[in-house]
């Protein structure tokens, strides 16, 4: 989850979904749905300084960029643990897009591309069992070769590990078979439709079998993958650094000698570093710095609407840590659905995006985008903002106002004027929020424990959408933090996992949506947009609807 922050007004972010309708027609491949066709639209690259504008970057050009130097990024929070297997923020994909390469990509349509794989699974005709051609000659950055037995024992580990994040999001995997050292062959006991997003993603992420063996559940603290870079040194709290890789398979490709992330979590004082060079790139910048930053001749800024959602979640049961068998939680907000109804409805999305985001984001009540091929009427049905249905809910729950609720969030400037608006906004709806502001590693910690009444964080997102709800929702889901379980939800989720059909996948969802606005044990929030300032000086640095920093090919312009 990440703490970044989301409008609805404008509508060029609608082009990178127009695109990932091909990236399902690609997933389909895999899990013999029906095709979809492409809408058309194509997406901007470049460094188009307009607002609204999607604005990815370009590749760097070879011929104009020197070899060698030292990249530096701002970013605005630090990561979590560097293990793919139990790795749950979107900084730390940052960091893995540049030393952990993956079966599979997106690109800046938000389709899926071989990476350590060489082409797109084939998959049986009971969609049970999927075949991976792998990459010849990539070795690991300890020197170990990139082959099947590699594949097999990461996705063992990604299975069972008792902490694993991946576990829910590979699904039924029954077994891997290792044919030869370039194919591994997976067995499903059922079809899974969101299996190559997830492939596509950390569950693809490929890691030393020697550093496993050796390292162990320390292996976040000297990772060991295939990528252009390679882990060098991390200094907790403040910075991660990684060097040009000369094991990997096309380091011809790779122009820097080194790439270092500093911590910064103040986004003015990362648009102060970009400003003096003392930094590169920045990632995540304020809302209220854009317009300032666009002025700058030296400084572009990218983005793209992102393929996730902020959000607002409740602990109802998670007692005992995420993962845990939930537990009855003795306050009104956990045990009442009323409560939680009421909480939503005292909330203007479209008031809180414009004034804290200055219209920038999009309000969004669902986890599927409007834009998403399998989005519909129901998934997009959004709560009324009724300060008055709030209280009147309230009442009916036997619940004396003002009623007072403790957020947990992330102590960024952006976070803290979203969290005002919000204390703000609720009080026309009988309640009382209480702010506890800590630090993103902290309340990354706290959210598992359980050790929250309500926190505010979100999601970079997913191209299948399974991958933006199960994971977060699902009765024992890996990132289920708020204890949420609903049999028939379960249920819903189970069939849209198993469907070949994309539009009785959609029918699905917008059951779905409907459950979860009746729980509310997650409130969504709002859209952000990817926003991310890149000094001219500097080539190649890429930023797709994923939301991840692409920075291992670019380069200092001569």
């Amino acid at each position: 989850m990440t703490n970044l922050s989301l409008s609805e007004t404008s509508r060029p972010w609608r082009r990178p979904f127009r695109a990932a309708v091909a990236a399902v027609a690609v997933v389909c491949t895999v899990v013999a749905c029906s095709p979809v066709s492409n809408s058309g639209g194509d997406t901007q690259s470049g460094d188009s300084q307009s607002a609204g504008q999607d604005s990815f970057g370009t590749p760097a050009d070879p011929a104009a960029v020197k070899q060698g130097g030292k990249l530096v990024i701002a970013l605005s929070a630090e990561p979590d643990a560097l293990d793919p297997t139990l790795s749950r923020s979107l900084y730390s994909r940052y960091v893995f897009q540049a030393m952990c390469q993956k079966l599979y990509d997106v690109n800046e349509q938000a389709q899926v591309v071989p990476q350590l794989a060489t082409a797109l699974p084939t998959t049986s005709g009971d969609g049970r069992t999927v075949t991976i051609p792998l990459r010849q000659g990539a070795r690991f950055a300890d020197g170990t070769p990139f082959d099947s037995a590699a594949v097999k024992a990461t996705l063992q580990r990604h299975l069972t590990n008792s902490r694993s994040a991946r576990k829910s999001e590979l699904g039924p995997i029954d077994g891997v078979d290792t044919p030869d050292a370039q194919t591994v062959v997976l067995r499903l006991k059922q079809p899974f439709a969101p299996l190559l997003g997830a492939l596509a993603d950390r569950a693809g992420m490929i890691m030393s079998a020697k550093a496993l063996q050796s390292l162990g559940d320390d292996f976040a603290s000297a990772p060991v993958c295939v990528g252009p870079f390679k882990f060098a040194k991390r200094v907790p709290q403040n910075s991660i650094d990684v060097v040009k890789d000369p094991n990997y398979y096309e380091a011809d490709k790779v122009h820097l000698d080194a790439i270092s992330w500093r911590i910064l979590s103040d986004a003015s004082i990362r648009a102060a570093n970009l400003r003096s060079g003392d930094a590169q790139v920045a990632d995540s910048i304020s809302t209220q710095d854009v317009a300032s930053l666009r002025q700058e001749s030296s400084v572009s800024v990218l983005q793209s609407q992102s393929l996730g959602y902020q959000g607002l979640t409740i602990n109802i049961g998670n007692v005992d840590g995420v993962g845990t068998a939930p537990k009855p939680i003795n306050r009104p907000l956990a045990q009442n659905a009323k409560v939680r109804q009421a909480f939503e409805h005292a909330i203007d999305r479209k008031a809180l995006v414009d004034a804290v985001f200055n219209g920038i984001h999009t309000a969004a009540c669902s986890p599927i985008s409007p834009a998403s091929p399998f989005s519909s009427p129901e998934a997009q049905t959004c709560p009324a903002h009724d300060p008055a249905k709030a209280k009147q809910l309230l009442s009916e729950a036997g619940v004396q106002t003002p009623y007072t609720v403790t957020m947990l969030a992330s102590n960024t400037p952006d976070t803290l004027r979203l969290a005002q608006a919000l204390q703000s906004m609720l009080k026309d709806g009988g309640f009382d929020l209480k702010i506890n502001p800590v630090e993103y590693s902290s309340l990354l910690d706290e959210q598992d424990r359980g050790n929250f009444e309500l926190l505010q964080l979100g999601w970079s997102g997913r191209i299948d959408p399974d991958a933006n709800i199960t994971n977060f929702v699902g009765t024992g889901a890996s990132q289920n933090v708020s204890g949420y379980s609903n049999p028939q939800l379960d249920t819903l989720l189970t069939q849209a996992r198993q469907s070949g059909d994309i539009e009785e996948r959609k029918k699905l969802y917008g059951q779905v949506v409907t459950l979860l606005q009746q729980d509310d044990a997650l409130i969504y929030l709002y859209r952000q947009r990817n926003l991310t300032a890149v000094s001219k000086q500097l080539q190649g640095l890429q930023v797709f609807p994923d939301g991840v920093i692409r920075a291992a090919f670019a380069g200092f312009t001569k």
